[in-house]
């Protein structure tokens, strides 16, 4: 007769947390003196370097269309030394490989969604991301991190006079869930993600709001009630994690 197996709702993460923790998350603020905002997210064992500087022009399309007020765009990688096995630099193939692009266009419509753009009048601000150490949650440390970069540089230029009026609306933060041994877990470590039936990510804003959901069922289907389950979870973390970047700006 075949033993019994554990019940998956008593296995143990990699690293001890219950499945509604998230990974410590840590701001060191200012990490890069020559941007305007800057800040080094560790976020467990990821970390993400992400910084903003502002150049006071707007893309060509933005004047061949007529469109008023500024722009916010993003660039994300990875370094090399970032993760067990070297990861070649994007430059090095002679293009952009689509996962960065799709994270970099991800942080860029989240940023945005974040600031009234009209009030930054003609300028565009980049947000720049680096991964210094990725284990899980890259895209989701990059946004949750981003904003905070992005508020310390809207901060420096209200100070310098370069705006005349606050155009922040609503804080914005990422995280990671899904559904692994058959749980749903909050805040997947590398581990998780590369075993999870399901992957979701979350973006949300301060109001409450949804700015971008992307669900995968990697190996399975998952139900409607499975979904409620992950989107509460994902609530939870969002909820943290903005109090925690109140706490890293006051």
């Amino acid at each position: 007769m075949a033993e019994p197996q554990p019940s998956p709702f008593l296995i143990a993460r990699p690293d001890g947390r219950q499945p509604n923790q998230l990974r410590p998350v840590r701001f060191q603020n200012g990490i890069a003196p020559y941007a305007t905002g800057s800040t080094l997210i560790e976020w467990g064992n990821t970390r993400v370097i992400c910084g903003v500087t502002v150049e006071d022009f707007v893309p060509r399309w933005m004047k061949e269309q007529n469109v008023t007020g500024g722009w916010i765009t993003a660039e994300y990688s990875m370094l090399p030394y970032s993760t067990l096995q070297r990861k070649p630099r994007d430059i090095t193939k002679g293009r952009i490989e689509g996962r960065s692009q799709e994270i970099q266009r991800l942080i860029g419509r989240a940023m945005r969604s974040a600031i009234n753009l009209e009030k930054i009048g003609s300028r565009t601000i980049w947000v720049d991301c680096d991964v210094l150490q990725a284990d899980g949650g890259t895209r989701t440390a990059a946004i949750t991190g981003s904003l905070v970069a992005l508020s310390l540089a809207v901060k420096r230029m209200l100070a310098d006079g370069k705006l005349t009026g606050n155009p922040l609306l609503n804080a914005v933060a990422a995280v990671s869930v899904g559904i692994v041994n058959s749980r749903p877990l909050l805040d997947l470590c590398y581990v998780e993600d590369a075993a999870a039936a399901v992957d979701f990510n979350l973006v949300m804003n301060s109001a409450g709001e949804f700015i971008e959901l992307q669900g995968t069922g990697e190996e399975a289907a998952f139900s409607e009630a499975q979904l409620g389950e992950l989107l509460a979870l994902g609530k939870t973390g969002i909820r943290q994690l903005l109090d925690t970047q109140q706490a890293a700006l006051a």
